[in-house]
This record gives C-alpha cells, structure tokens and sequence, in this order.
C-alpha cells in the first residue's frame, strides 16, 4: 500500500523522497470488508484515512432511519469527520466501505507532528481543506437550487468513474432525493 501512496505524493505534492518517506513511517495500513465501518456515529475520528484501494461513503441517519451520504471517498482520496478530527468530539456521521477496501491511516498526534515538521505537508493538507471547503459549498449550492435532474446530471458528469460502482440507493441518498426519484429520472434519460 505505501508505494501507491508514494506515487500519489510524487505525482501531486511538492514532498521531497525524505519526506514521503517520513509520512510513511507514521501510516498504518487497514483492510475493509464490504460494509465494514471505519468510524461509527458516537465514536471520536481520530485518523486521517487515505484511500488506496475500493470506495468508501460518509453518511449520517436522520431520525426516521433514512440515510444521508455526504461523501464519496475512493482510490487517492482522503476521508474523515473533519469536525470530529479536530476538535475530538463525538461524531454524527459513519464511514463505511461500500466495497472492499485498503487504506493508510495516521492518527491525530502523529500527523500533528508531520504537519510541524514538514512545511509543504502542512500547505498542502491546507490546500485540501480549502478545495473540500469549496467543493462542499458547490454541493451545498447545487443541492438547494437544483431540479433532481440537474442533480443527477451533474453527479453523472463530475463522477462518471463512481457511477457504475455506487448502488443506486446509495446514489439517490447523496443527491437527497428517494430511490424512485432516481429511477424515474434515469428511467426518462434511457428514453429520449
């Protein structure tokens, strides 16, 4: 697992060998299963988690048991509780494999320690932070001013590599519509 994380650093950051070899020695290395948890609504997110290989789903159950995913996370992508991280509380949200899965993981103190001692690492966790934060606030937008037809639209446009791995429940609970919204929607597409 960590030389595909040493090819993602070398391809996408400005870090020396040293100090990729540096963030290496902290990652520790997890397989999911299919369905598996990573973090579990209650529990304090404490790593940061590296997607190597399979997909992961951020998502949180509202109160008549419907779900609401937040986040897709797969091969060179990060994925955590970013408020549960930081400020180690409890947290409302799950992370769960929706395929197989082999991840890294650093944990809080260890990568605390990183990002003081590797100024790059620290611009460029920095410059992940700010293109979620926009990338949030995209969805966020598109979500409250969009027909389900533009919001289906555009998930097929911006994720059509994710398409055909995510179940359709899964992808009508990201766009915040039922499963039959979704399949009407696909339905009428195939029909034009």
């Amino acid at each position: 697992m960590i030389p595909e994380f040493q090819t993602y650093c070398r391809t996408l950051t400005n870090l020396t060998s040293e100090e990729v070899d540096q963030i290496c020695a902290f990652a520790i290395p997890r397989s999911l299963h299919r369905g598996e948890n990573l973090l579990q609504q209650g529990q304090v997110c404490r790593h940061k988690t590296f997607v190597i290989k399979g997909l992961l789903r951020s998502y949180g159950t509202a109160a008549d048991g419907a779900e609401y995913i937040l986040q897709f996370s797969s091969e060179n992508n990060w994925i955590l509780d970013p408020e549960s991280y930081h400020l180690q509380t409890a947290t409302k949200f799950n992370i769960s494999a929706i395929e197989r899965a082999d991840v890294l993981q650093w944990n809080k103190e260890d990568f605390d320690r990183l990002l003081k001692d590797i100024p790059a690492l620290d611009r460029y966790s920095q410059q992940l932070a700010s293109r979620n934060n926009y990338n949030s606030r995209q969805r966020l937008f598109t979500t409250l001013s969009s027909t389900p037809e533009e919001k289906y639209e555009d998930f097929v446009r911006n994720n059509p590599e994710l398409l055909p791995r995510i179940p359709l429940h899964m992808i009508a609970a990201y766009l915040g519509m039922s499963l039959k919204t979704l399949t009407r929607i696909r339905h009428a597409q195939l029909h034009r």
